[in-house]
This record gives C-alpha cells, structure tokens and sequence, in this order.
C-alpha cells in the first residue's frame, strides 16, 4: 500500500477551519504527547522562606440570570412554539427570542434561511458553521461554495431552492450538537418545513438525516434512496445526500453526489409535467 502524502500547509489550515479553530495560543506547536524530559536535580540549598498566605477568592456563581428550563420542558416548549408560528417571518421572530437552548446564548446570531420560500426543493444541513455565524446565513463557507456548485449543475440557485438547517444556531468551536439541542431545534425546522412546503426535501450528512427522516442507517447506506417524509398535512418526497463539508475532505464521493443530483432533477422534472 503506498503512503499517504504529506498534507501541505494549506492543506492543513483548510482542515482547521473546518473543524472550527478560530485562532492559535502560542507561536510554536505543542507535543502534549510527548514524555516529559527528565530535568536534572538541584544542588542543595537553603529551603527559600514560604511565600505569605494569601487569602482565597471568593468562588463565581456559575450560572448567572435565570437557569435554562428543564430538557424535557424546552422540547415541550419548542413544539408549542412552533406549532403557533403562522409564517416563516413569525417563525423567525419566535426563534430570536426563544430561551430554550442555550446555543443562542453562545452564537453570535440566528443563522434561519436562505433562498426562496416558495421554492419546490429544500435543502437541511446540521448546523451552522463559523462563516454561517458572521453573516448570519447557511451554507456560505467553503461547504456553502460547493453547495453552489452542486444545485448549479441541474439548473438551479439560491433564487430557486430554500436552504436551511435542523439547528439555528452554531455550537461552540463547531462541536457536534447534543441530542437534547437537537431535539428542542426539531420542532422550528419541521414547522420550517410545513411552511415552506416544497415537493422535494434533500437532507445533506447523516445528523440531518436521521434527525428528519427517522432511519438509523448511515450515510453511505441512506443516500440516493428516496423517502417519504410527512408534513402532516402532505407526504414530500425525501432524498438524503452527502454533506459538502464531507465531500471537501473526501472528493470522491462527488460522483455520487452527481448521482443524486440527477435524480432530483428526474423528480421535478416529473412533478411539473
């Protein structure tokens, strides 16, 4: 088996901030794996005098304000919330003020939607990356580029499709979300869904998958099968397909990608007809 090559620099601050490193604490890198070097003793001496006591700080409280309501009473609260959200734009005003997760508090601004309301393709992803957090809009990092690229390829652009994802808000360094914030976000992007009520749903990566469309298959086994997800008041043809961010670290995949691509396109195609 030939060896990898080496990732070069660019390489690497591409994958950093993929994983959302946002800055650097020291001018050289640190082996923290290393052995510690054995330092050689020191010659005997007089014991210095001891340092004065120094009285102890009093210790933070660590939660200041109101304390965030209870795992289950957040979700029951979401799906009530959501339930009552009449448009898009109340939905979006219901989440700037909503106190059940507690991303909202880390993230620098609600990252709702982007695209067309009316549109008859949407597009979930997970979560909010650090690009998303600044601007305020999904998919507008290097994943988002892609994104571009790929809905480009059958005819279409952001005027034309709505894209979104299942949590509002970005974790913090772009950790994976909780289950419990994922199911108190569920509820918004459901409602999103009931709203917008386009004829195809395209899950991009698993999270978004399993969290919408309910099957514990991976990735790999999930994509390119079509799905029936409810609305509750209509059945949408559902489609799972790999996430950009995924295809950036592994480009081979695009070929299958293309693939769904094609049959998203078949469907519209024959839903207009």
């Amino acid at each position: 088996m030939m060896p990898e090559p080496t990732p070069t620099v660019r390489e690497l601050l591409a994958f950093y901030l993929e994983a959302g490193v946002d800055c650097a604490l020291g001018e050289e890198p640190v082996n923290r794996l290393a052995e510690p070097e054995t330092m050689p003793a020191a010659p005997e001496a007089a014991a210095p005098p001891a340092p004065p006591a120094r009285a102890m700080p009093a210790p933070l409280p660590l939660i200041r304000g109101e304390p965030p309501p209870a795992p289950d009473a957040a979700i029951a609260s979401a799906r009530e919330a959501a339930r009552t959200a009449p448009t898009l734009e109340a939905l979006r005003a219901l989440l700037q003020t909503f106190d059940g997760c507690a991303l909202r508090k880390t993230a620098t601004q609600l990252v709702f939607a982007d695209g067309n309301p009316q549109a008859r393709i949407m597009f979930v992803g997970e979560a909010p990356g650090r690009d998303e957090d600044i601007e305020g809009l999904p998919f507008v990092g290097r994943s988002g580029k892609l994104l571009d690229r790929m809905i480009a390829a059958i005819g279409l652009d952001r005027s034309s499709v709505y894209i979104a994802n299942v949590i509002p808000w970005r974790p913090p360094g772009n950790r994976t979300p909780t289950p419990q914030e994922t199911q108190i976000c569920l509820p918004f992007v459901r409602r999103q869904i009931e709203l917008v009520n386009p004829d195809v749903l395209v899950t991009l990566g698993n999270p978004s998958t399993q969290a919408l469309l309910g099957t514990r298959e991976g990735i790999m086994r999930s994509r390119g099968k079509w799905l029936d997800y409810d609305t509750g008041t209509r059945v949408v043809r559902a489609l799972p397909t790999f996430h950009p961010a995924y295809l950036l670290r592994s480009p081979s995949y695009k070929r299958m990608s293309w693939q769904d691509l094609r049959a998203i396109a078949k469907l519209l195609a024959g839903v207009s007809a």
